[in-house]
Parts: C-alpha cells; sequence; structure tokens
C-alpha cells in the first residue's frame, strides 16, 4: 500500500455565526474559493492534476445542500472533471474527509486528492436540515439519540466533574488561544475580505477575552432544560449509579458556532516532484469508533485510545494531542482516561474559544497541529474529534 502525505493545509479564520460576524455575508461558495485559489497559488498547483475533492458539512441544505463539495469546484472555476465527495459524520466530518481522500492515495485510485470542509452556521444554523431524530423528543430518547451538551453533562456526572473543573477549562482555552492569536502562531489562516462590510478578516474572532473565572461562574446552565424533558431520567436509568445529572455547562464552557472553511492538499510520494516541494507530513494510522451515544461527544477519547493501542504508542511518543473540545469534559475526560498533561493536549486552546465550525473543524485542527509541530521543531502528533451519537475519528501524523 503506498503512503498518503500532507503536502499544505490552510483555513479562513474563524468567524463569529452572528449578523455582524466578519464572514456571514459570504456564502460558502465564496468562502471556499478563497481557499480553492490559495491552496493553487501557494503550491503552484496544477488544477487538472487534482483527482478528487472530499468535504465534511454536517448541515447539508440550503446554501450547504447539493454536493457542496463538487459544487463549490464548479463556482471556483475549477475543471469539471475533478469529481467530488460531501460527507456527514457529525463534528468528526473534517477528519472522516481527510481519511477517505488519503485512502484514495493509499490504494492508489489517485495521486492528488484534496480534503477539508465548510460549515457556515450563521447562514445554515445548526439543526436546520431538520432532523427527525435531534428534534423529536419522543424519538430521541427512545433511540437514544441526544443533543450534545446532554451528553457532555452525563460525562461531568460520570467523572463527578465540578462547575469550578469545567470552567477552568474554558479559561485555560480562552487563554492559550489569545496567546497563540497574539504571538502569530495560527499561520495556517489564510485572510478573506468582506466586500459587504468592507473588512479583511484575519484572525479568529470567537476568542472571548477579557474572560474570568468570576465571568464563567456566573453563566447558567444551558441544559438543564433539555435534561427536564425526559433526559435526566433516561440517563440515570441508564446509570443507576447516578443519582442526578450535574448541569455544569455553559455558554461560556460550551464551543462558540462559528463560520469557517478548511482545506488540506494530500497526495502520494511522486507528488513531491510535480509540486517542487517536499510533503509536510505523512498520515500514518487512522482509528473510528463508537462510544456510548448516551455520552454523544466521548468519540475523540475513545478513537484516540483505539489508535495508540494499535500502533502499540504511549502518550510519551507523541509530541502534541489536537483533540475536539466539544465541550469542558470531553477535554478532562481525554486527560484521564488517557494520561495527557495540559503541556501535550491543544496547547493553543480549543473550540471552546476558538470556535466549531462543525465540517470544517477537523481540517482546521489538522492545520493546527501542524503549525505547532513545525513551529517546536516536533515530529509526530493526534487530531481527534467526537462526532454525535458517541461517535469519533482519530488519525496519526508524522512531520517529514
Amino acid at each position: 500500500m503506498k503512503q498518503a502525505f500532507i503536502y499544505d493545509a490552510i483555513r479562513t479564520p474563524r468567524g463569529k455565526a452572528k449578523p455582524d460576524g466578519g464572514l456571514t455575508d459570504l456564502t460558502p461558495f465564496e468562502l471556499l474559493k478563497v481557499l480553492y485559489d490559495a491552496l493553487e497559488q501557494r503550491n503552484d498547483l496544477d488544477k487538472n492534476q487534482v483527482e478528487d475533492v472530499v468535504l465534511g458539512c454536517v448541515t447539508q441544505v440550503g446554501e450547504q445542500g447539493g454536493n457542496i463539495a463538487k459544487a463549490s469546484l464548479l463556482f471556483a472555476g475549477w475543471p469539471d472533471h475533478i469529481p467530488g465527495l460531501t460527507v456527514n459524520r457529525y463534528c468528526s466530518s473534517g477528519i472522516d474527509a481527510i481519511n477517505i481522500a488519503a485512502m484514495k492515495i493509499m490504494t492508489g485510485q489517485a495521486q492528488c486528492t484534496i480534503a477539508g470542509g465548510i460549515e457556515m452556521m450563521s447562514r445554515v444554523p445548526m439543526l436546520s436540515d431538520k432532523a427527525t431524530l435531534f428534534l423529536d423528543s419522543e424519538q430521541a430518547l427512545r433511540h437514544r439519540m441526544l443533543l450534545m451538551g446532554s451528553g457532555a453533562d452525563l460525562i461531568a456526572s460520570l467523572y463527578g466533574m465540578s462547575r469550578q473543573q469545567i470552567d477552568k477549562v474554558a479559561f485555560s482555552s480562552q487563554q492559550r488561544a489569545a496567546h497563540a492569536r497574539d504571538q502569530g502562531w495560527f499561520s495556517s489562516i489564510i485572510p478573506v475580505f468582506n466586500p459587504t462590510k468592507g473588512i479583511m478578516i484575519s484572525t479568529d474572532e470567537c476568542i472571548r477575552e477579557p474572560s474570568s473565572m468570576d465571568q464563567l461562574g456566573a453563566l447558567q446552565p444551558f441544559f438543564a432544560d433539555i435534561g427536564a424533558q425526559g433526559v435526566d431520567a433516561l440517563q440515570c436509568h441508564e446509570h443507576p449509579e447516578l443519582e442526578s445529572i450535574r448541569h455544569v455547562h455553559t455558554a461560556g464552557n460550551s464551543p462558540a458556532m462559528a463560520d469557517a472553511a478548511s482545506l488540506i492538499l494530500i497526495g502520494d510520494e511522486s507528488l513531491s516532484d510535480t509540486l517542487g516541494q517536499s510533503p509536510r507530513a505523512r498520515i500514518v494510522a487512522v482509528a473510528t469508533v463508537c462510544d456510548d451515544p448516551l455520552e454523544v461527544v466521548s468519540g475523540c477519547a475513545k478513537a484516540t485510545a483505539v489508535l495508540m493501542q494499535q500502533q502499540g504508542l504511549e502518550v510519551a511518543d507523541i509530541d502534541l494531542f489536537e483533540l475536539h473540545e466539544a465541550f469542558a469534559s470531553t477535554s478532562i475526560k481525554c486527560q484521564q482516561d488517557l494520561g495527557i498533561g495540559d503541556e501535550k493536549l491543544n496547547v493553543n486552546g480549543g473550540c471552546i474559544a476558538l470556535g466549531h465550525p462543525m465540517g470544517a473543524t477537523g481540517g482546521i485542527m489538522m492545520g493546527t497541529l501542524l503549525d505547532e509541530l513545525e513551529r517546536r521543531k516536533s515530529t509526530t502528533g493526534i487530531v481527534a474529534a467526537s462526532g454525535a451519537a458517541g461517535s469519533g475519528t482519530a488519525m496519526l501524523i508524522q512531520c517529514v
């Protein structure tokens, strides 16, 4: 089997998914075109060499419907012969898109592919596809298909996490993200011009500073009302060791909704000669799993554990972990289950501070991991994301 290499990883800034957000006036097509053009120019890429494009997108409706991977290529003026595939494995979609595009390289089906993702949550809000198992509470309870925050509160309850522990994760994420932004460490960002507002967006907008533990502590729990509608009863029935559910997640320690896109250029070893440049990293291995659906967002922890076990690796063998900060409890679970120290986990902040543009997040996390590995002159990293219903995907890379 051939090896798959990452030659470039770029992304837009994360824009606030609000009317005053810097990207909200652009369509998903327009946002992706900025990255397609940048990928071509940065790598002197002959577009005719690209043999497939795979994009993650969770809410595939309206402007993001109709196979946006293929539709965006046509909008960007790329050759008609390039096919496109849009995938949805909830919030791990971007990493799964990278995996699919890499597998085409590994199996000899292609020499050059592009992966990534798109989510414009200001224009196509979460749940606007009206999925029955999310919107019909009776069906959701019957089939154990819960919203993400309910799963996060269950994880906090099972692990005995206090509100202060949860808020501390959020506070640290904000501080780390602000520092990395100020130092210019998010070098995978491609600035985006918004002609409607007449502004250039070059940094992530969702970082909420200055924030303090007192400010975070004053926020009210967000998912208690949903819990009272039968979710708490179901979770306690499934876990009789629990007397009640700790509702500790708020708007301040949950991921911010955002607009963004990401693209990853993937190829075999021969693409190096064609582009006249060395690859940045090699994709070593991938693991995809599904954990307890009631925990909803625990998949990244399980996927990382399975991947490391399959590869015979310990935490000491990995330089950096970029694991989905789906909610604060997910990060604590990752640390406790895997034994990862603060010095290796999400060192430049996570989705709580930076925002979570669902289908684009996996590609953004990959770029963030590569940026930091190269800055530190380190070698080995794992990126992982949780999806709904307990799903999760983890990917091991080595810088070349």
